[in-house]
């Protein structure tokens, strides 16, 4: 659980319900994996929406990880592009930070399949503000 999220909020996290499951945590790299199963689209393809989740997720952690003590990184804009269909199988998420500033934090987000073939390559820019008081 994130530091000071209520336990209502917790119980119904988006990463969840896609099937996210960190594998590494650290501020020069976040790794996660997410079941194509039960993320599809109508043509039996992962969804692309399921892929910008994804890529979302890690680049929003590895920034609130590089934010700084009192700090907090929300997702300001999110560029993907999807390279390759996926029907089955397990997808691999790896975050890296390409900028980290004092208002903003970039990370490169790149998607790829059991086989290692690349199927998304993603840009999220978060923005780094001051945590908001308590109450």
């Amino acid at each position: 659980m994130l530091d000071g999220m209520n336990s209502v909020i917790a119980g119904q996290q988006l990463n969840d319900k896609i099937g996210m499951e960190l594998v590494e945590l650290g501020p020069d790299r976040v790794v996660a994996t997410m079941p194509v199963q039960g993320n599809l689209q109508p043509y039996g393809l992962l969804h692309g929406g399921a892929n910008a989740t994804l890529a979302e997720a890690l680049g929003s952690t590895i920034a609130a990880l590089n934010a700084g003590e009192g700090r907090v990184a929300m997702g300001l804009e999110l560029s993907c592009t999807h390279h390759r269909a996926v029907r089955e199988g397990t997808v691999t998420g790896v975050a890296t930070p390409l900028h980290i500033g004092r208002g903003t934090i970039t990370a490169d987000i790149v998607l790829t399949d059991d086989q290692g073939r690349r199927t998304c390559s993603a840009r999220l820019t978060c923005v780094v503000r001051d945590r908001p008081p308590a109450g």
